[in-house]
């Protein structure tokens, strides 16, 4: 694994500027594979990590960064639940561990730098020295992750019977004994014009 201060500048390169959610999203994925053992996610190690983010904010990009899992490779999958967190999953083995910043921790930066008006500056120098278990909560989890979860993953491309788009990975919808995209189905994100 590289160090810290070279995950931070790769992290800044890839999202654009460095600021404390920069700084968390590398200590929290850094800690993830140290859990996990893995100390080789770009090399030896990197068809064995799956991620899952639950917050896309510049946390996300810096956890991409020291992980490897990107969302075109299929090893990380974005949960939108609002949460500083993210689990990382070793697939050879199942084992997992869910680590979630602590909210008190902003808090605590501002206990830690007081001489520094600005919270985001607080919570950058902080979170570089906080320990741990100041920082974050640690869970050992088991995530279920079918088949058609796996990077690399082949299966069966579907047409939808409504709009003849190509559906991959089963995430068609089974309906009336047609087989159907989400968005036919009803799930759609956007309005047809």
């Amino acid at each position: 694994m590289k160090s810290f201060d070279e995950y931070l500048e790769e992290a800044e390169q890839a999202h654009g500027h460095l600021c404390a959610g920069q700084v968390l999203g590398v200590r929290l994925a850094m800690l993830g594979l140290t859990k996990l053992g893995l100390d080789d996610p770009h090399g030896k190690d990197r068809k064995r990590l799956v991620t899952f983010v639950e917050i896309d904010r510049c946390a996300t990009d810096a956890v991409a960064v020291v992980t490897g899992c990107r969302l075109g490779k299929r090893a990380l999958k974005f949960r939108d639940w609002g949460k500083m967190a993210a689990t990382f999953v070793d697939v050879s083995t199942g084992k997992g561990v869910r680590i979630a910043a602590k909210e008190s921790s902003k808090a605590l930066a501002r206990q830690m730098h007081p001489e520094l008006e600005n919270k985001n500056s607080q919570q950058m120098l902080a979170y570089r020295e906080m320990p741990e278990d100041d920082l974050f909560t640690i869970q050992w989890v088991t995530v279920d992750l079918p088949p058609e979860e796996f990077p690399g993953y082949k299966g069966d491309r579907i047409v939808c019977k409504v709009c003849g788009e190509g559906i991959n990975f089963r995430r068609e919808v089974h309906r009336d004994g047609e087989m159907l995209c989400r968005a036919c189905a009803g799930e759609r994100y956007y309005e047809p014009l």
